[in-house]
């Protein structure tokens, strides 16, 4: 089945949505343990993955996205599930594109922050781009149509995961997620940030995660105002 793609649906200023929030409905129902937000679900209970992508996609869904938010080496180390790494990646793309071939979707691949990010630490930043670059690679041999880069609090850090997916040739989908003030932590007003990243090659910037509509709304006036892409109105359930 031959599915419109992401940048000619942008280019024909249609709407994408792109349902998630897998990380606090698994918690809910007992599935992963709260506070590290590890997907373990997704090996011990895939078929549960797959039943909420189709229950998302029932609801309007234009994307599947892959369950590989905090599926990152540092987060795994905390559950003592680091010799998954790979297969828990793997089987959430799987499971992704399975859904999204069966359904006439588009699959996404999912990076996030990592809690790591440090400016002054070179050593780091490579240990960063090492993280995003093991997860893009896996989404794109597994199919993945775009990146979703989310929840960044620093616009350093979503600047690292954004070039690591321009490698890949998939266009990105970039969040910056921020409490009060609208401040990212190094320091860059959140609509400039937005623009940064436009600047650099993003196909969709926005924010994600962290506030409700009353305050993520203001903001995104202020992001559509400066930036020419396309703006991303996420928030998690």
């Amino acid at each position: 089945m031959q599915v419109k793609g992401l940048l000619e649906r942008l280019a024909d200023d249609e709407n994408v949505c792109v349902a998630e929030g897998y990380v606090f409905e698994f918690e809910r129902r007992g599935y992963l343990e709260a506070g590290a937000y590890v997907p373990e679900v997704v090996l011990e209970h895939p078929h549960l993955v797959k039943a909420m992508h189709q229950e998302f996609v029932h609801a309007g869904s234009d994307v599947v996205l892959a369950f590989t938010y905090y599926a990152h080496l540092e987060k795994l180390q905390i559950v003592n599930r680091e010799k998954d790494y790979e297969a828990m990646n793997r089987t959430a793309l799987k499971l992704a594109r399975e859904v999204a071939n069966n359904t006439g979707t588009l699959m996404a691949g999912n990076i996030c922050n990592t809690g790591l990010y440090n400016p002054d630490d070179p050593n780091m930043i490579q240990k960063l781009k090492d993280i995003f670059k093991i997860q893009v690679q896996w989404a794109v041999e597994e199919g993945a149509d775009f990146i979703v880069g989310e929840t960044f609090s620093a616009l350093g850090e979503a600047m690292l995961a954004l070039n690591v997916i321009k490698e890949s040739g998939l266009p990105a989908v970039v969040a910056i997620s921020n409490h009060i003030p609208d401040v990212t932590i190094d320091g860059v007003e959140i609509p400039e940030a937005c623009r940064q990243l436009e600047e650099a090659g993003a196909a969709v910037v926005g924010l994600n995660c962290a506030r409700g509509p009353a305050t993520i709304l203001p903001v995104m006036k202020k992001i559509r105002s400066i930036c020419k892409v396309k703006q991303l109105f996420p928030w998690k359930a």
